[in-house]
């Protein structure tokens, strides 16, 4: 795996990151630190993916599980430390699943699966941060 990260400079802070799949992701800083708002931050961006990471694992898991999943939503909340390096501290992931019949057992086990085995990014962001979840579950 691999990308590269191009400063769109001479002024500001843009960043744009070619990824080794060939998708491009700009990212940007606050004007307070330069940048022009015109990105998500970099850290956003670190947040993005381990959400994105357990709502993959999430959803193939129900699916592989023969479950009637229509929808997979989650949202990340995350605090950080007041210094530098100003790392994740907290990070809690609630989950929003939608299917028919979708026992309540499965989904749970499916985020917990992905929270204690599957997510790459969850493993390493747990060695700074304290990882909480929580579901909902909606009937379609």
């Amino acid at each position: 795996m691999e990308c590269t990260i191009d400063w769109r400079g001479p002024e500001g802070m843009l960043f744009i990151s070619r990824t080794g799949s060939g998708h491009v992701i700009a990212m940007d800083g606050a004007p307070e630190g330069g940048g022009q708002n015109l990105a998500a931050r970099p850290m956003e961006t670190v947040l993005t993916g381990a959400g994105g990471c357990a709502a993959y694992d999430v959803v193939l898991i129900l699916k592989r599980g023969r479950h009637a999943i229509t929808g997979c939503q989650v949202t990340l909340t995350a605090e950080r430390a007041d210094t530098d390096p100003k790392v994740f501290t907290a990070i809690h992931y609630a989950f929003t699943v939608g299917g028919r019949d979708l026992p309540t057992a499965a989904v749970e086990r499916a985020v917990e699966l992905s929270h204690t085995k599957y997510c790459s990014a969850i493993a390493m962001l747990e060695k700074t941060a304290k990882i909480t979840h929580s579901v909902e579950i909606l009937a379609a």
